[in-house]
């Protein structure tokens, strides 16, 4: 309620009506059909609006949304892993890795190598080759992996799940065949080690031919 006997108003146009006795103010909202909301209760004298209550409230509420989804866009969580973590504490790991994302947050799982690990970077690409696939139902891989100084990290994204659920239907009305762009893996998938590769972090590993069947006499 209004306590204040004469406000600055502005019509629900945004024209500006000077400044008037309160009730009168309210009485030109109520003729529209509207509210007289106080937007700047320090201004001398207050400034009021008259609009819709309702719709004004819902602006607000989505800004401050999109303000917050913005703010964490910006920001990420982390987990620490190490090259020997046991799998219970990989699984209470990435459980709360899968919990941050499934809030929203981007999260950034690193690898710490402790003395002569550093010479074995494959075990930390395993693990993160590990944590990605445990994690594929809560989001994807955003940054690809990156060694730096004595620890290597990716860093994962929530899963939009409005685009998963196109993918979903676009995949079972798609033709027979190899998508577009499949991974030489065959999956369909880049996995972790092969970008390291790709980046020149890691040798590419080597593949054993499929044994030939003995040819028929």
């Amino acid at each position: 309620m209004i306590r204040i006997r004469e406000v600055r108003v502005i019509d629900d146009e945004g024209q500006q009506l000077g400044v008037m006795a309160t009730q009168d103010a309210l009485a030109l909202a109520q003729e529209k059909g509207l509210d007289l909301v106080e937007v700047a209760p320090t201004a001398v004298p207050p400034v009021c609006r008259i609009l819709d209550f309702g719709q004004y409230k819902y602006e607000i509420q989505k800004r401050e949304r999109e303000a917050k989804k913005k703010q964490k866009s910006q920001t990420f969580k982390e987990i620490r892993l190490r090259v020997k973590i046991d799998t219970n504490d990989l699984r209470t790991k990435l459980r709360r890795a899968g919990e941050f994302l499934d809030d929203g947050d981007r999260v950034k799982v690193t690898v710490q190598f402790r003395g002569r690990e550093m010479t074995h970077a494959n075990l930390g690409r395993d693990l993160l080759d590990k944590a990605a696939g445990m994690l594929t139902e809560h989001g994807t891989i955003e940054r690809p992996p990156l060694l730096e100084g004595r620890s290597m990290y990716i860093v994962m994204a929530p899963i939009d799940k409005r685009a998963e659920r196109k993918t979903e239907t676009s995949e079972g009305e798609a033709a027979n065949g190899q998508p577009e762009g499949q991974a030489a893996n065959g999956t369909g998938r880049e996995t972790i080690g092969d970008a390291l590769v790709a980046r020149g972090q890691l040798p590419p590993k080597e593949t054993a031919e499929a044994p030939q069947p003995p040819a028929e006499h």
